[in-house]
């Protein structure tokens, strides 16, 4: 059996930019990086039970966006583990960009009165995550 690092899997070459020390398709066909890939169950699993909790508890629609951010990167991580192409480390990298402007918001929006929106905040957080996804 050819080593490791000469085998292609399901998702043929990598084209991501980058490359983690564990050995491609070792444990699966199907899973380049398979405890990368397995590890970012504890980013999506955890937040969702948070997101869920929150709406039941009333809080604020920030709160929520907080946990469900924290879904989509590790949904984008293990897309990105699973695959190595160059399209899935977008979707691992930028949504760590938008998270943090979502927790920046909250950040800044501790000590608000209930239920008000900060537009200025807002426009500045989304404007850079666009100049930065651009």
């Amino acid at each position: 059996m050819a080593p490791a690092g000469d085998r292609e899997g399901y998702w043929g070459p990598t084209t991501s930019t980058l490359d983690w020390c564990e050995e491609n398709y070792t444990v699966t066909w199907y899973i380049a990086e398979f405890w990368n890939t397995v590890s970012n169950l504890i980013m999506i699993i955890p937040p969702i039970f948070g997101a869920i909790q929150s709406v039941r508890g009333g809080l604020e629609k920030r709160y929520i966006a907080s946990y469900l951010a924290l879904t989509v990167v590790g949904m984008g991580s293990w897309c990105f583990h699973m695959t190595l192409k160059y399209e899935m480390q977008l979707l691992d990298e930028l949504p760590m960009i938008y998270s943090c402007c979502i927790f920046v918001y909250c950040m800044f929006e501790c000590f608000k009165t209930k239920n008000s929106v900060n537009y200025h905040l807002l426009f500045t957080l989304v404007l850079f995550s666009l100049i930065v996804t651009t």
